[in-house]
C-alpha cells in the first residue's frame, strides 16, 4: 500500500476514534474530564431552572460559562484555592470588582453576584466595597443603597467632563462642594444584604484635608483616623461595627476650598468578598484610560478578581469607524493596569451583550470586539464570558426585547433582563467552582 494511502487509513482511524471521545464531551458525561481548563465539559446548568430554557429557547445556555483558551490559569487557580479556603471556614478576604458603562452604574445584575458570594457561605459576610453617590450628582443611583444631603453640589462625570483642574479616579466621577458645612449621610436600601463597617476610607482632595470630620452620635465610637495627603484619603477606623453613615465635615481653614469626593468604601474585619461596581453612563476604556488617578486609587485596596464589561460604548459606531486593533490595545492596557495593582489578580473578560446602532442598524462590531477579547484571554491565561454569544448572537436583542428582557433602545435590559443576566452570571461561576474542583481531583 501506497504511503499516502496508510496515512490517510490511519487520519481516518483516528478521527473514528475521536469523534466518541467528542460525544462524551457533548453528552456532558462527566466522567470524561480532562485536566485541561480548555477541554472541560460544561455542563447546561449549575443551578438555573432548566424550565428557563423552554421558556427562553433562543437563549444559548450551553455557551453559559468561563471558558479558557489556555491549558490552564495561574491565577484563576490561585483564586478559586482562596475561595475554596472561604468556603471551608477560612478568614479569606476577597477583593472582586466588576467595571463597565451604564449597565455597571445601575448595580443590579452586579447586585445579584454580589448578594450570591455574601450569602452562599456561612460566617462570610464580606464588605459593601467602594461606592459613590450618583443621586447626589444627579444621575441614577443603584437602588441598594442612598446617600442624603442638604448640601448643593456640582458634579461632574468622566465622560461628559474633563476640566483641567480635575484628575478622576477609580469611579470616573466627583462630586464637589463649597460650603463650610456638610452634611452627608448613607444608608443600604432594598437589598438582602447589609455589611456592616468598622473602617471607613473616604477619597477626597489631595493635599491636607481643610474639614475637620465629626459623626454625630458614632463619633464615640472612632478608635483612630488616618490620613494619607499624597493619594487623597482619610480613613477612619472604629472600635464596633456601625450599618449606617452620618457625616459632617466642618472647614477649619478661612480658605474658601471646595471639597471634592472620589467615592466612599465601607470595610470591616469579617471573611468574605467586597464587590465594587464601577460604571459611568455612556463610558469606554477610552474613558478610563484617561481618569489619571484610576490605579493609583485600585492600589489603596488591590483586586482579587477583575471583570472587565466595557465595550458597548466602545462598539457603538459605524462599522467602519471602528478599529478593532485600538479597542484590544485599550482593553490591555486596562488590564496591565489591574495586574500592576496585583499580578495575581484573575480577570475575567466578558463579551458585550448584542445591540443596535441607533435601534435600527445591526451592530457587527460587538463580534470583532469579542475576537480580540479571545485573543487576550489566550495571551493571558484567562478566561471569557461570552454573553453575546449566549444572548444568540447578532440581531437577538430584538429578540430579548420581544420576551420583556430589553428596552426599546436595543442597548439596554430591562430590570427582568438583568436580574436574568445576573442568575447566568452566578450560573457561569458555579461551573468554574466545578470546573476547578474537577481539575484538581
Amino acid at each position: 500500500m501506497e504511503a499516502g494511502k496508510i496515512v490517510r487509513l490511519y487520519r481516518n482511524i483516528l478521527i473514528l476514534l475521536t469523534i466518541p471521545l467528542f460525544s462524551f464531551c457533548q453528552d456532558r458525561d462527566k466522567s470524561h474530564f480532562t485536566d485541561s481548563l480548555n477541554l472541560y465539559c460544561f455542563p447546561d446548568y449549575a443551578r438555573i431552572d432548566s424550565s428557563l430554557k423552554e421558556e427562553y429557547p433562543f437563549i444559548v445556555f450551553e455557551k453559559n460559562n468561563f471558558q479558557f483558551f489556555s491549558h490552564n490559569s495561574p491565577t484563576w487557580e490561585y483564586l478559586f484555592s482562596r475561595i475554596d479556603e472561604l468556603q471551608k471556614g477560612g478568614n479569606e478576604k476577597l477583593h472582586f470588582y466588576h467595571i463597565g458603562g451604564s449597565h455597571l452604574q445601575a448595580d443590579i445584575y452586579t447586585n445579584d453576584v454580589r448578594t450570591f458570594f455574601q450569602t452562599e457561605w456561612k460566617n462570610a459576610l464580606g464588605e459593601r466595597g467602594i461606592v459613590f453617590p450618583f443621586n447626589l450628582a444627579k444621575t441614577n443611583n443603584p437602588s441598594n443603597y442612598q446617600f442624603k444631603s442638604p448640601n448643593y453640589w456640582t458634579a461632574y462625570r468622566s465622560v461628559v467632563h474633563r476640566p483641567s483642574s480635575l484628575d478622576y479616579g477609580l469611579m470616573g466621577a466627583v462630586l464637589l462642594c463649597r460650603d463650610s458645612v456638610i452634611n452627608i449621610t448613607f444608608s443600604h436600601r432594598h437589598t438582602n444584604t447589609k455589611p456592616p463597617y468598622s473602617i471607613l476610607k473616604i477619597y477626597h482632595n489631595k493635599g491636607e484635608l481643610p474639614f475637620e470630620l465629626n459623626f454625630g452620635t458614632d463619633e464615640i465610637l472612632i478608635d483612630h483616623v488616618e490620613q494619607d495627603p499624597k493619594v487623597g484619603t482619610t480613613t477612619i477606623y472604629f472600635t464596633d461595627p456601625i450599618d449606617e453613615m452620618d457625616l459632617q465635615f466642618s472647614r477649619i481653614t478661612s480658605e474658601s476650598l471646595e471639597l471634592e469626593i472620589y467615592g466612599f468604601q465601607f470595610m470591616n474585619e469579617y471573611p468574605g468578598v467586597s464587590y465594587t461596581s464601577i460604571g459611568v453612563n455612556g463610558a469606554g476604556l477610552y474613558t478610563y484610560l484617561d481618569n489619571k488617578n484610576f490605579e493609583e486609587q485600585l492600589k489603596q485596596y488591590p483586586p482579587d478578581f477583575f471583570a472587565f464589561s466595557v465595550g458597548t460604548n466602545d462598539g457603538n459606531v459605524p462599522y467602519d469607524k471602528f478599529d478593532p486593533q485600538v479597542y484590544k490595545n485599550n482593553l490591555e492596557k486596562m488590564m496591565l493596569k489591574v495586574l500592576r495593582a496585583n499580578p495575581k489578580c484573575a480577570i475575567l473578560l466578558t463579551v458585550p451583550n448584542d445591540s443596535y446602532y441607533h435601534r435600527k442598524y445591526l451592530n457587527r462590531n460587538i463580534a470583532r470586539e469579542r475576537e480580540v477579547i479571545e485573543e487576550l484571554a489566550e495571551k493571558y491565561k484567562v478566561p471569557v464570558w461570552d454573553f453575546y454569544g449566549i444572548m444568540g448572537e447578532l440581531g437577538s436583542s430584538k429578540t430579548w426585547n420581544r420576551k420583556g428582557l430589553m428596552q426599546s433602545d436595543l442597548v439596554h435590559f430591562t430590570s427582568m433582563g438583568y436580574h436574568l443576566k445576573g442568575e447566568l452570571m452566578i450560573d457561569a461561576f458555579l461551573k468554574y467552582f466545578e470546573q476547578m474542583k474537577t481539575i484538581q481531583r
